[in-house]
């Protein structure tokens, strides 16, 4: 099977996909990085796994300089063309980000396709996305990728002459092309962009509908293949498709439930994170994991069986602090105890002394869980007392509607009130709160 470099990037991984292509994977490591590298590699593997290719073999380079022309040097690429051959295959997949001078480089010197880890997330992304909005926030993110790399689809247009014969100048069929073509893509994006932006809008009147009933959301964060759904069927039967592979799910899930003490609450399955994630798709999918943002405490999913379980920690967190959410109140979970527990994982109780343990497959230890989110909740809301004077009643107005009144009475023109309310409702009324 050939590839023709005509095509767009995603339409030919799909074809590689049709085709059960084959595929070589490639790592680079630095210095004493070559076993973190192995695993990251391992989780390249999965994605392939995930996408449909087969992936044959497995390849990790020591980078000691960058080639800006392949980004490995003369040697080990000769290396990879003589496996390319070898093994028959027609796809090679780096696990790090290639620029598109060197995509293009590679493909010509290995006579096959190549793509970046970039590259297969993406195409991950828009196989396994449903809704209307998951599929517009992933065509945003893949028509950013393909601008830089226009120009490459159209090396193989000729160059013809513009404005007559005297005094007409040369000017590529193909060099035309790519600007009507880049001209195409940046209308789409700003089409995508004005979309996705009245779905933020439509999102944020809900939100404000739930602030207005009290109701208290907890989003389940973290890293792709953590459980997030699994746990979401387990405590509410939401019925959120669950497999056993990377970004099982893309599409955001609000579902209501009702805690021991009767209280409702809304939990919310977010998408997953994973290491070296494209800033574009961060960037594509603001709308939908501002749901965390916004979320009043954060239930960080942490796979016990993970062997990089910190690393995935830290690429969570990554995200969270991109979006703003690293402060929000936060519950550790180790999830999948019911597998053997990794070196890493099993150290966690020392870095969270509060760390739940609990097998959202086989719902263990389901209670510890619900008493850490009802005190999370108790901490959230506070019991304080507030003095208006006259001319300020209509603030008094907005704090009862808000919080839950517990007391009211008058000294003079002055209206007291002893409210319970959540944090941030605190901070708006902070300078009418009465000293203790």
């Amino acid at each position: 099977m050939e590839f023709s470099s005509g095509q767009a990037d995603r339409g030919r991984l799909i074809e590689a996909q049709a085709f059960s292509a084959k595929a070589i994977l490639i790592g680079t490591y630095e210095e004493k990085q070559k076993t973190q590298a192995s695993l990251h590699l391992d989780e390249l593997e999965r994605l392939v796994d995930t996408f449909g290719l087969l992936s044959v073999q497995k390849l990790l380079c020591p980078l000691r300089k960058i080639s800006a022309k392949t980004l490995l040097g003369k040697g080990k690429v000769e290396e990879i063309r003589d496996l390319v051959v070898a093994e028959e295959v027609t796809l090679v997949i780096f696990d790090d980000e290639i620029s598109p001078q060197q995509q293009r480089n590679l493909e010509k010197i290995l006579g096959a396709m190549v793509v970046d880890r970039t590259e297969l997330i993406l195409a991950v992304f828009a196989q396994r996305a449903h809704t209307k909005e998951a599929k517009m926030q992933i065509a945003l993110a893949q028509y950013q990728y393909q601008l830089p790399r226009l120009k490459r689809l159209w090396t193989h247009l000729g160059r013809q002459r513009v404005g007559g014969s005297k005094g007409g100048f040369l000017k590529g069929e193909g060099e035309r092309q790519i600007e009507i073509d880049r001209r195409l893509l940046r209308r789409k994006i700003t089409v995508l962009r004005k979309s996705l932006e009245e779905l933020k809008k439509n999102r944020s009147i809900k939100r404000r509908r739930r602030e207005k009933e009290h109701l208290v959301t907890f989003a389940i964060v973290g890293y792709t293949n953590a459980g997030k759904s699994t746990l979401l069927n387990a405590l509410t039967n939401a019925g959120v498709f669950v497999e056993d592979k990377l970004f099982a799910t893309l599409d955001t899930k609000s579902t209501v439930y009702h805690l021991p003490n009767n209280q409702k609450i809304l939990l919310i399955d977010t998408v997953g994170f994973v290491r070296k994630l494209p800033h574009r798709i961060i960037e594509a999918f603001k709308s939908t994991l501002e749901e965390a943002a916004h979320a009043d405490i954060l239930l960080h999913l942490i796979d016990a069986s993970s062997e990089t379980v910190l690393e995935e920690i830290d690429a969570a967190s990554e995200v969270l602090k991109e979006l703003h959410a690293d402060k929000k109140p936060m519950i550790q979970v180790l999830n999948k105890t019911e597998l053997p527990l990794s070196k890493e994982a099993s150290a966690l109780q020392f870095r969270y002394p509060k760390l739940v343990k609990i097998s959202a497959l086989e719902q263990k230890n389901f209670s510890q869980l619900i008493d850490a989110m009802m005190e999370k909740i108790q901490n959230l809301r506070r019991r304080l007392v507030f003095r208006f004077d006259q001319k300020d009643y209509q603030y008094a107005a907005k704090l009862m509607q808000e919080g839950e009144v517990l007391s009211k009475s008058y000294e003079g023109n002055d209206l007291i009130i002893e409210v319970q309310v959540p944090e941030r409702i605190q901070k708006q009324f902070s300078q009418f709160i009465e000293p203790a």
